[in-house]
């Protein structure tokens, strides 16, 4: 999709300047149309990657104003070029978002004075217009920005004292079950042991119940070490599928819309394919924040008679790397315990993809 769109860039510079001169015989639909085709396509390509959209924006209404230096053609060039630096301010650091505003003023400045040089009385006007409309839209974006900036901010705090309590909460829960089981097989042991030779029924009881406590036990411990291999906390403390709103609305606080399709019968699900599911999804979402540079994702969840399909998919760039982090492979092992499969990597259509299949029957093992 974006190389469509820089293809559309490619070829602006070219097509406007046409459909302005036509406007000399009278505007042609057939010859105006693509230009504004192409406009779209240029503003769309600024939301996608925003340095390059402003490039070809601002070549384009400079070439046009060449062809036609008018004060209208002026005050569109202006408007529509800032509109491009609010991205440009909103997506990127500061240095390079006020070089990209000196850039585009110095450009617009010289395109003034060149071509409007003999009616200076529109030239100041022209150019104090260009400084303000260039001012405001860096301000407004740069001050977006820090707004998403504080938020994410806020956000990775209050998941840092929610993994704080929820480590608190799991200690005690894991001192007691321990306790209570390493006491049981201790009790169940030792009567084993005195009544093995006069009573071997009793010793096989005794056995039975060691083995049973044993794998209780060991489930459990599985469930809660799992979670403190966790990267990322919601502040629910029996977080699951249905924790995905609370976490839809952090992820838009943070500046990303999060959309939401379920598709089969939705029903109760086993509790640890539960936390998986969420798992997974909470992961995968923080990573989109963190890294794609896009304002939006989908998470799809496919319910099927036998098992869960969790996909989450973005537009944007995709993580730095290899992809072989900590939370992709703690996805991944999170699928693996339960019987699944997690893949992850780029799109079909751009962007980044991660897709677990989660056995229902996964959860009985």
């Amino acid at each position: 999709m974006t190389w469509a769109l820089g293809l559309c860039g490619l070829a602006y510079p070219v097509v406007l300047p046409l459909a302005l001169s036509s406007g000399r015989r009278g505007f042609d639909e057939a010859e105006v149309l693509p230009a504004a085709i192409l406009t779209v396509a240029s503003l769309a390509l600024v939301r996608r990657a925003p340095l390059t959209g402003l490039f070809f924006l601002t070549a384009a209404w400079t070439a046009a104003f060449a062809e036609m230096p008018k004060v209208e053609v002026a005050i569109l060039f202006a408007l529509l070029v800032d509109g491009a630096l609010v991205y440009v301010a909103l997506a990127k650091p500061r240095p390079v978002s006020l070089t990209a505003v000196a850039a585009v003023l110095l450009v617009q400045t010289g395109v003034l004075t060149v071509h409007l040089g003999g009616t200076p009385a529109d030239l100041p006007m022209l150019i104090a217009l260009a400084l303000l409309t260039a001012g405001l839209a860096w301000s407004a974006g740069a001050s977006l920005r820090q707004s998403r900036l504080h938020a994410r901010e806020l956000a990775e705090r209050s998941a840092a004292e929610a993994v704080a309590a929820e480590r608190l909460r799991i200690a005690r829960d894991l001192h007691d079950m321990v306790a209570h089981s390493i006491g049981v097989i201790a009790i169940q042991a030792g009567v084993g042991g005195r009544v093995i030779d006069t009573q071997p029924a009793e010793a096989r009881n005794a056995l039975a119940a060691i083995e049973e406590t044993s794998r209780e036990t060991l489930a459990g411990l599985r469930r809660m070490l799992g979670a403190l291999r966790r990267a990322d906390q919601d502040d629910a403390p029996t977080p699951g599928l249905a924790g995905l709103d609370r976490l839809i609305s952090t992820t838009g606080a943070a500046g990303v819309r999060v959309e939401l399709r379920r598709t089969g019968e939705r029903r109760t699900l086993p509790a640890e394919v539960d936390l998986a599911a969420f798992r997974i999804v909470q992961e995968a979402v923080a990573n989109v924040v963190r890294h794609a540079r896009t304002d939006r994702c989908e998470v799809a969840l496919d319910y099927g008679r036998d098992e869960l399909v969790v996909a989450i998919a973005d537009e944007g760039e995709g993580p730095s790397g290899d992809g072989a982090g900590y939370g992709l492979l703690g996805m991944r092992e999170r699928a693996g315990l339960l019987g699944g499969d997690l893949t992850a990597g780029p799109g079909p259509d751009g962007g980044f993809r991660v897709s677990a299949r989660l056995p229902l029957a996964g959860a009985a093992r």
